[in-house]
């Protein structure tokens, strides 16, 4: 496919340098929110820039749309996995799913930022991830209501059992999006 199967290679070769340097990076003083934030600005940090605008701009023609949002969720899954996510249920989904926005969105603004040495692009990542865990507050609170628990428990359930869980170990990946099952 030519343009689009070096676009691909590109983005996972990324996400293989950015799995390789979280392994390396001491995060153990950072919390979790601030892990996932040091991960995104590993991602970014050695990329072209020009090659990722070009990229964008390839995997958002509408035939190629779904190649884009593969790439993206395989970001989000290579990120969690590097950090060590235990999630085998709702959860698995919902930690790449919102992540994979906020990626997203962090590398829209990085397109864009100009700010001496990224600082605009860490602040608007710590923003997103903010307001990620203002919803998961509301989540939290969701699943404590009684009300609502005999639609949030089976709901779990259900989306446990259709992902089945990988065979192999998720410290063996190679860092982007494989299919699961």
């Amino acid at each position: 496919r030519g343009a689009v199967d070096l676009a691909v290679a590109y983005h996972k070769a990324g996400d293989a340098d950015m799995v390789a340097r979280i392994r390396r990076a001491d995060m153990t003083a950072l919390r979790f929110r601030e892990r996932v934030a040091k991960a995104i600005e590993l991602r970014l940090d050695g990329v072209d820039r020009e090659a990722v605008r070009r990229g964008s701009s390839l995997f958002s023609l509408p035939h190629m749309a779904p190649e884009g949002a593969r790439l993206m969720w395989g970001t989000a899954d290579a990120i969690w996995n590097a950090l060590g996510d235990p999630s085998d249920d709702f959860n698995w989904y919902s930690k790449r799913a919102i992540l994979t926005a906020v990626y997203g969105s962090v590398v829209l603004f990085w397109l864009g930022d100009d700010s001496f040495d990224g600082q605009a692009t860490r602040d608007f990542t710590h923003r997103r991830i903010e307001n990620v865990m203002q919803f998961e507050k509301v989540k939290a609170a969701a699943n404590a209501n009684p009300l609502l628990k005999p639609v949030m428990g089976p709901l779990g359930s259900i989306l446990a059992r259709v992902r089945k869980p990988n065979p192999v170990s998720r410290t063996d990946l190679p860092g982007y999006w494989a299919p699961r099952g």
